[in-house]
């Protein structure tokens, strides 16, 4: 039998969660019961996930109580944060973070990194790049992914920008050298990259609908470098209050979430697809500083 989570159900929008306040009860910090056990409250937005079960047994062992709370949407778990009703969160890329800070003034911090989720290019029926010049290449067109598909392309040489671009984290199609690359970029809604790919056209498709339409990540015939630096901003992390970022608690959850055994619950449940990534606060902080300043 499965553990027994303590899931608190979340609003599915910010407006709901206004409405009803996010004015916290208890104090912005940490619990700690007559057993020395301390109660952390976590949000997310993936708690059905099988790395969330095994993250919050690690903690139970290590004396650390999870109340994870179980939000439907992307913008609350921030919002939630800020407003003292959770004490961290795990959900997000540092370019997420950055875009929420600087949107609403705020100062949450990054205090440990967890895994990227590297962006693939699929091809039907296809190994490789070889054939690919001239083809028009289907990206998502929100604003997470775009800039990040184009860097996709960018990597895999297929795409060139423009000389005078300075916005190379998140480029968009009007920064691109039509002339100077070999394929032509057609933004569409994240959903109908399946349907591109489907219909034998190549496609740059993030995990949330691979999963969908049961596409397999390992059939990619191009996936960025988690390593590079164009890849920072979508480092996941812990993040909390700026004001709480000291606290060991923090630390000891990152720790934990890179046990071997929270790591292959990860590895499952993004069929192999997540990198582990254990890059310091101080690094994480000064990514986060400079897409923050990208985005004012």
């Amino acid at each position: 039998m499965g553990i027994r989570f303590t899931r608190l159900i979340a609003a599915t929008a910010a407006t709901v969660i206004a409405a009803t306040s996010l004015v916290a009860c208890s104090s912005n910090s940490n619990s700690t019961s007559a057993n020395g056990e301390t109660t952390i409250r976590i949000g997310t937005t993936d708690a059905e996930k099988k790395a969330w079960e095994v993250f919050e047994q690690k903690a139970k062992e290590n004396g650390i109580k999870l109340e994870v709370t179980s939000f439907g949407d992307y913008n609350t778990p921030n919002l939630a944060l800020s407003q003292d009703q959770i004490d961290v969160n795990l959900f997000q890329h540092l370019k997420f973070l950055a875009e929420y800070n600087v949107a609403n003034k705020d100062n949450l911090t990054p205090v440990g990194a967890t895994e990227i989720v590297p962006l693939a290019l699929f091809w039907k029926d296809h190994t490789g790049l070889d054939g690919i010049d001239g083809q028009e290449v289907a990206i998502p067109n929100d604003p997470s992914n775009q800039g990040r598909a184009i860097n996709v392309l960018v990597q895999a040489k297929l795409v060139t920008l423009k000389d005078d671009t300075k916005n190379t984290v998140t480029p968009t199609p009007e920064d691109i050298d039509p002339d100077k690359s070999k394929v032509k970029v057609v933004p569409v809604d994240a959903a109908e990259t399946t349907v591109a790919y489907g219909e034998g056209k190549p496609a740059i498709i993030n995990n949330t609908y691979l999963d969908r339409a049961n596409i397999d990540p390992k059939l990619s015939v191009f996936a960025d470098d988690p390593k590079s630096e164009v890849a920072e901003p979508y480092i996941n992390a812990f993040v909390v209050k700026h004001d709480r970022k000291d606290e060991e608690v923090f630390q000891k959850l990152t720790e934990l979430w890179h046990t071997q055994e929270v790591q292959d619950a990860v590895a499952e449940d993004s069929k192999g697809t997540s990198i582990p990534v254990t890059r310091s606060a101080e690094d994480l902080q000064k990514i986060l500083e400079r897409l923050e300043q990208s985005n004012k």
